[in-house]
This record gives structure tokens, sequence and C-alpha cells, in this order.
């Protein structure tokens, strides 16, 4: 049907064009004098571009892509030069070039950029380079280049897709947080918690560099009598420690920020050469049993990187199979917003938990409501630690958590 269309509105212009030419010889013929006839041979050579332009085939046209990021983050800039051959020399004027994508988020960023008018004239073949500022975290699917081509008056205009499918991936931003390891512990209140832990510090297995937030006890002083330089022990239950991660993908105007929290504290956990489970529930769930290896973050970085916020489910059917099937002492829960329904559906499925640590979004200077203040409190006497985290200090997510 598109195709019918195209033929006959270039069939159309033709038929314009053929009685422009009529209308013009026909006014000289009739009118006669040097006026008349100047006008016809002036407009002569527009009308006959016109005719050639219309059986100019453009199914000769190819194009390439040249992609100059490889890899993009979110925010980041993302360019590229593409490239039309042709066959015949045939003189082109106005030629108007753009990328064309299914993505919606990049078809806002390429508002205004993605079009650029060129004059091939006899040249066969033509480059345009364009770039991209502040990328959207995605997959996005770069169809083809839009290829349009006109007379001098706009009288004849045709146009074609010049397929060249590329992907380009944009992860999510990270920032460097310092891992450590997390320490079960009873929450402090008026209501005892839930989990149970048995910790034993009489067996050093090791040391290693102090950290900010390590205990006085722990503190393996003849090394720093003999090096001046502090250093801390290493327990058996801290090596052998296996963390949970959980993150919900409720719609939320924070979600970017999530998603960028949730591939830090991947990414700090492999360089510190430890090991994590990961769970991303919304409409489909998808579960990593360890990420321990560049390889395996690898996996989880393209999951993050198209991931979108639809969670459309109840916290029971989104995550109590797997809740109830995890064997980890460790929970870590991260989500832009706490739900009463999601701290029971947690506390019912994870029976071997002994500590779970909530982290919730938050915009910078963001006040908590009264209904949220309702809501960590409930989760903190149900045994949770709750804290609420905003991007300056992701950083110091874990330092933190180990001062609760």
């Amino acid at each position: 049907m598109n195709r019918l269309k195209k033929i006959t509105g270039l069939s159309g212009r033709l038929i314009l064009v053929v009685f422009i030419l009529f209308l013009t010889f026909s006014f000289a013929m009739f009118q006669g004098g040097f006026v008349s006839w100047f006008i016809f041979y002036m407009a002569l050579p527009f009308i006959l571009y016109s005719i050639l332009l219309t059986f100019y085939p453009l199914q000769d046209v190819e194009a390439n892509r040249e992609i100059h990021t490889a890899q993009v983050r979110q925010g980041g800039d993302f360019s590229a030069t593409a490239t039309i051959y042709r066959k015949y020399p045939f003189p082109l004027l106005y030629t108007v070039v753009s990328e064309q994508t299914n993505s919606p988020s990049l078809n806002k960023r390429l508002a205004g950029q993605q079009q650029k008018m060129i004059v091939p004239g006899f040249r066969k073949k033509v480059s345009w380079t364009y770039a991209v500022e502040q990328m959207p975290r995605g997959e996005h699917v770069l169809e083809g280049v839009h290829l349009e081509i006109a007379d001098f008056f706009g009288w004849v205009k045709k146009s074609r897709l010049l397929p060249i499918q590329q992907t380009v991936l944009v992860y999510p931003n990270t920032v460097e947080i310092a891992y450590r390891p997390m320490e079960s512990r009873y929450d402090q209140g008026s209501t005892a918690a839930p989990f149970t832990l048995v910790k034993d510090t009489t067996m050093a297995s090791g040391i290693r560099d102090y950290q900010p937030g390590d205990r006085v006890s722990w503190i393996h002083w003849k090394s720093y009598a003999r090096t001046q330089t502090l250093r801390t022990k290493e327990f058996e239950d801290r090596q052998s420690q296996d963390l949970f991660l959980l993150d919900d993908r409720r719609s939320s105007e924070k979600f970017e920020l999530q998603v960028e929290l949730v591939a830090s504290i991947l990414q700090s956990i492999v360089r510190a050469n430890s090991s994590v489970a990961y769970l991303s529930v919304g409409h489909t769930r998808n579960y990593f049993p360890i990420i321990q290896t560049e390889e395996h973050l690898q996996r989880v970085m393209y999951h993050l990187a198209k991931v979108q916020d639809d969670l459309d489910k109840s916290a029971e059917q989104a995550i109590g199979r797997e809740l109830q099937r995890m064997n980890t002492s460790s929970l870590l829960y991260v989500t832009s917003e706490l739900s009463v329904d999601m701290v029971q559906a947690i506390r019912k499925n994870a029976k071997s938990l002994s500590n779970c640590t909530c982290l919730v979004i938050a915009n910078k200077g963001e006040p908590l409501s009264k209904k949220e203040e309702d809501v960590h409190q409930f989760a903190r006497s149900k045994g949770f630690i709750v804290r609420r985290v905003s991007p300056e200090n992701f950083a110091a997510v874990f330092t933190e958590v180990s001062r609760q």
C-alpha cells in the first residue's frame, strides 16, 4: 500500500511537471513574442531536470555507517559517520539525509540533529558526520539512513530508506563504591529482630587494609607495630558470606538512579573479588545466580542497559518463588519506593535471612513524606535496616550501612 502510494504520488508530480511544460509551450505558441518564448526557454531546463530526476534510480544508492563511539554510557556522547555511495554521477541538488530509529527516547535526542541537507552535485560518494549528546540508557536500533532528493522548486520529490541496521547499547552510569561485606546485626529498638546470627570472631583467617568504619577490636595491632600501617583482621564468616541483591522495577521517575546504583554495587562487588546473586523483578524476572567475574558482570550490564520500569505484579508474585529457594544470610534490596507488601513478602519467603538492608532511592534534598516514614518504621520494626540514598552519597553506601 505504501509503495503504491509512493508510485501514484510520483506519477502525480510527473504529470504536474509535464503540464507546466505544456502550459509554457502553449503560452509561447499562442502569445508569441520574445517575452513568451523567453519564459518557455527559461523554464525548460528546470522542467527537463525534474523529468530526469523522476526516473533517477534510488535503488542503486547504497549507504554505510561507521560508529565512532564503541561503548556509550548514559549521558555520554555518540557520534557516527554515514556515507552514501551511488553508481551514476547524476547531478543531485537538494538532498536531505537523516537517521531513522525505532527508539522513542533516541528520537527525542535526535530532534533537530538527525537531518542534514547536502548538495552532492556529480559526486558519487558523500559523507555525513553527526553527534548525539546526552544519550539515553537503553538498546537503540538504528534502522538506516533516510534519503530524500528534490528538484529546484520541489515539483518532484523522491525518498528511500537505505537499510543499515546497527544496535547501539547505552550502559548505565556507575560510580566507584568501596565494597564492604554486609555485617549481620540486630536492629536496635523496642521490637526484637527476627533474624539471628552466630558470629565467630575468635579465628582470624587473614588481614587486609584498614577501611573507615572497621571496628577497633578487629585491628591487627601486631602488624601495625611492625609497619605503622593499620590492618584489619579477616574472619571466616566474612570470607564465606554470600550476598543476594534484589531490586524491583517499579515505575518511578527515579528509576534511572536506581539502575545506576544497582550497576555500581555489582561492579564494586566483582572488583572486590567477591560474589553476589542478583534478582531483577518486573514484567519478567531476571535472575543471575552468581556474579563473580567480569564476564558475569558484562551479562548483567547488558540486562541493565535494556531494563525498563515495568513491574505490574504483586510483591508475592514477583519475588516469592526465588526468595524461597534463596540460601543466603544477607539480602540487599534496592528500590525507589519501599512498600509494606514487599517487606512482608521478603520476611515470609526468605527463611534463612540474618540481615536485610533496604536502600531507598531519593533525590537530593527530597523530604520524607508521612506515608514513607510509616513504611520505613514498619520495616525497621521487622528487623530491616532502611536507608535513603541519593546520588551524591552512592559512593558511601556500604560504608554508611556498616555504621548503622
